[in-house]
């Protein structure tokens, strides 16, 4: 740009350099010409000789100047070009390189800028999709950790956790409730060191394999399983051990009830077996008069009638017990089926001399269950009030209707029975004297039968008694 700017303004000067010599010698040769004019008119050959030199002269003057102009312009651009456009050139060709350079580091920092901004993007989006990820799994873990306190606040089973220096780090309430935990327990050994258990958490940890890792407890009225078990870390390190307290309470009473009842079985059978076998050997041991004869074998026919009926109950129970027993339901009157029940024991009846009045009231529905099982039932429970009330005792039977169950309640003023033994009168083969029951002929599982019998009719039976003054049975059965 600067070396046109030097070529124009060079040319512009020289221009007008040859513009004013030009016209000087324009001027200087209109003078000569217009003396040379005015000489010849009036001078002579000699005049005319010198104006031509002066004319010639001129003309090398014009040359002269011509050349000398021309020269003074090539070395005024020279020294333009040399010290005044060629340092300004210079600097501006440093100022565009300077500015070629920030424009190019400029246009490398807004690239970077660029790039930077779009990877500062990327590493946005990563941490949103990393942050939205960590919160998921926070959520996740917090549900999870929900989920584990509510199984642990609601599992009935007991849960312990210890670590290493045998400090609870985590329990739930059963097991507070089970273990009979107080705040004063706070380690391992607080809490089974007064049970005095031969195990301590280095034998479980350290020796698991040779030690027994489930001990039976008993804790006030409750039977209690603790299983210990070694927790590890995820280094695979022993870091804890938890213990699981399962109650047992029923278990171990159904275990007893059922050593109970091989017993009384046993008992039960031997008792008669024994009769039969002694009175039966007696009659082939000698020659007894008939009289004698006649009495031991009514013993043995009553003690082969005894174990029928233990047999058939069991039976029964089996029965029950198996859903062989299958229930017909049918619709039936409960008031005539009571006075039927009555009818059939009307010679125990007199024979004891009581008073038996049957009252059933008008609005009765009919009762929908197994009839033959309702009318064993009340048989079992109206003979019981028979066998236990005194003679010339008296009994009243009401047949009734609540809500949407007949009911029949049965009254008798007998000898009771214990408060004490009211919650154990369903269980099989419990009695409350039992030389009396036995003496009287009953197996105990009449009460047990009926209860078996109501279950499964959708009924109910409940006994209330005061002992001397008598017993309450109030029996309900679903209508139709």
């Amino acid at each position: 740009m600067f070396k046109n700017m030097q070529f124009k303004i060079i040319l512009i000067i020289f221009i007008i350099g040859i513009v004013i010599i030009s016209a000087l010698s324009i001027t200087t040769i209109s003078q000569i010409n217009l003396i040379e004019g005015s000489i010849e008119i009036s001078t002579t050959e000699e005049s005319l000789q010198l104006i031509e030199n002066i004319r010639t002269n001129m003309y090398w003057v014009i040359g002269i100047l011509i050349t000398v102009f021309t020269v003074l312009m090539i070395i005024t651009a020279i020294f333009l070009s040399k010290f005044v456009i060629y340092p300004i050139d210079k600097l501006i060709k440093s100022a565009e390189k300077v500015t070629g350079e920030e424009e190019k580091i400029k246009n490398k920092a807004q690239n970077k800028k660029g790039n930077k901004t779009a990877e500062v993007n990327d590493l946005e989006n990563v941490i949103d999709v990393m942050t939205e990820e960590l919160k998921d799994k926070l959520s996740e873990v917090s549900t999870q950790k929900n989920q584990i306190e509510t199984i642990l606040l609601h599992m009935t089973d007991g849960i312990i956790a210890f670590n290493r220096e045998g400090e609870i780090i985590l329990i739930n309430p059963a097991a507070k409730q089970l273990l009979s935990i107080g705040p004063e327990d706070v380690t391992f050994d607080d809490i089974f060191s007064k049970f005095k258990l031969d195990i301590n958490m280095e034998k479980i940890i350290y020796l698991e394999n040779w030690t027994s890792t489930e001990q039976r407890l008993e804790v006030e009225d409750k039977y209690v399983n603790v299983y210990f078990a070694p927790f590890k870390d995820e280094l695979e390190r022993p870091d804890g051990v938890i213990a699981v307290i399962q109650d047992i309470t029923e278990h171990v009473k159904l275990d007893n009830m059922q050593k109970e009842f091989v017993a009384d079985v046993s008992h039960e059978l031997k008792t008669p077996i024994t009769s039969i076998m002694g009175y039966a050997d007696t009659l082939l041991e000698g020659d007894y008069d008939k009289e004698t004869q006649e009495k031991f074998l009514n013993v043995i026919s009553s003690e082969s009638r005894r174990m029928a009926r233990l047999v058939t109950d069991l039976l029964t129970l089996s029965r029950y017990d198996n859903n062989k027993n299958k229930t017909k339901k049918v619709q039936f009157d409960l008031g005539e089926l009571v006075k039927k029940c009555q009818e059939k024991l009307a010679i125990e009846i007199k024979k004891k001399g009581h008073d038996v009045k049957c009252f059933v009231t008008a609005d009765v529905p009919p009762a929908y269950a197994d009839k033959d099982d309702i009318e064993r039932v009340i048989l079992n429970v109206l003979t019981n009030s028979i066998k236990y009330t005194k003679d010339n005792g008296e009994i009243k039977i009401y047949v009734g209707f609540v809500y949407n169950d007949a009911y029949i309640k049965i009254f008798d003023n007998g000898i009771g029975i214990p408060e004490e033994d009211l919650s154990r009168i369903f269980e099989r083969f419990y009695r409350v004297d039992k030389a009396r029951t036995r003496e009287m002929g009953g197996t105990g599982l009449g009460l047990s039968i009926a209860k078996e019998i109501l279950d499964k009719n959708g009924g109910s039976i409940d006994i209330k008694s005061v002992v001397g003054e008598g017993t309450e049975v109030v029996i309900k059965i679903p209508t139709k």
